[in-house]
């Protein structure tokens, strides 16, 4: 019968004695001879540069000072975690529990948090979040440029988010990050049968460019404030349109528009909106109103061009009556403009003329000469 066991720890390493599953000692670098008959001894060996320490019976092999002073002892509450650096480096990231970590052959440092903080703040963000541990005890969250992030706790509004890259421990509550976008967004009004005044049925499109101008009330005053302000255009286009008559409505589509954005400027306020312009894009007219109109313009450009036509006829007969009176007045400049006409005739024909004897044309002719 063997009465003794030899166990063997290298060197950058540590063992723990335990006899009937109960803890004896810590053993150092070398050979030890156990006196163990019936087999009943064991020797768990950890390796100094594995730093953590894992072990099924961590709890008494500490209440045991079984470390001494090689290792770092982290025994962490339910609102704590740490963060442990190896070296220089991140290496992990610990909830709450028991943890040991080897100090004799790496420099270890741990930090201690308290979640009820709920964020980690620190300049070396995106390490942290790789770090093992990191997915079970952080929440990362991203808000993307051109919007912000609401933070609710509980359900309370706790923080308003600029864009970047956030991290939120888990456990200290329940933890929502809503986003929203602060960019100018164009929202389409289309389809909407209205009434005018005359009893006309038109339909209309209008659109509606607009952008978050306070996050909080833009998601906590309505369920979905997108949807609100469309609603509250299609009741601003049937009070302002439903006033006012056919005839008017066209004659002044700036004006309405410009009615309709100060009504729905004012609406969207309370949703934590701001209207940034606002336009009728398209009045669709019924078939038979359509072909009236387009008659009534005809008939409207007919006589215009009538009475253009007049005015031209008129003010040419002015002319002429004018053109008569000097002529009337002056018989060589009647005679001159006879030899005008003749030179023209002459250039596009063969032309004789026949003068009569002096004191006639003739003589007219060597006067004006």
């Amino acid at each position: 019968m063997v009465l003794f066991r030899r166990f063997k720890v290298r060197k950058g390493e540590r063992g723990f004695l335990f006899r009937d599953r109960e803890y004896v000692r810590a053993l150092g670098p070398g050979v030890t001879w156990v006196l163990d008959p019936l087999r009943r001894a064991r020797v768990d060996v950890s390796a100094l540069r594995d730093v953590f320490v894992r072990h099924p019976e961590l709890d008494v092999l500490v209440r045991a000072k079984a470390f001494g002073e090689e290792a770092l002892v982290l025994d962490l509450a339910d609102r704590q975690r740490a963060l442990v650096r190896v070296d220089g480096r991140t290496a992990a990231v610990l909830g709450p529990g028991l943890h040991v970590l080897w100090t004799a052959e790496r420099r270890v440092e741990a930090e201690v948090f308290d979640a009820r903080a709920l964020r980690l703040e620190r300049e070396d963000l995106a390490p942290v979040l790789a770090a093992p541990g990191a997915r079970e005890a952080l929440e990362a969250v991203t808000v993307e440029a051109g919007h912000v992030g609401l933070l609710f706790r509980d359900g309370r509004h706790e923080a308003t988010l600029a864009p970047g890259t956030y991290a939120f421990w888990k456990g200290a509550g329940t933890l929502r990050v809503k986003p929203v976008d602060l960019r100018e967004q164009a929202l389409d009004v289309t389809g909407q049968e209205i009434l005018t005044a005359d009893k006309v049925t038109l339909r209309m499109n209008a659109v509606v460019a607009f952008k978050v101008a306070d996050p909080l009330a833009s998601v906590t005053a309505s369920e979905d404030a997108r949807q609100a302000l469309y609603r509250e255009a299609q009741l601003a286009l049937r009070a302002v349109v439903g006033t006012r008559e056919l005839d008017a409505l066209l004659a002044d589509k700036d004006g309405v528009a410009g009615a309709l954005a100060s009504l729905v400027r004012a609406r969207a306020a309370g949703l934590g909106l701001a209207v940034t312009a606002l336009g009728i894009r398209d009045v669709i007219l019924p078939g038979e109103m359509k072909e009236l109109l387009n008659r009534v313009t005809e008939a409207k450009k007919a006589a215009e061009a009538a009475l253009i036509t007049r005015r031209e006829e008129t003010a040419a007969m002015r002319s002429q009556a004018n053109t008569a009176k000097v002529l009337e007045g002056n018989p060589a400049l009647l005679r001159l403009r006879e030899l005008e006409t003749l030179e023209r005739v002459a250039g596009k024909a063969r032309l004789n003329v026949v003068l009569g004897e002096r004191g006639g044309l003739l003589e007219s002719v060597v006067k004006l000469v």
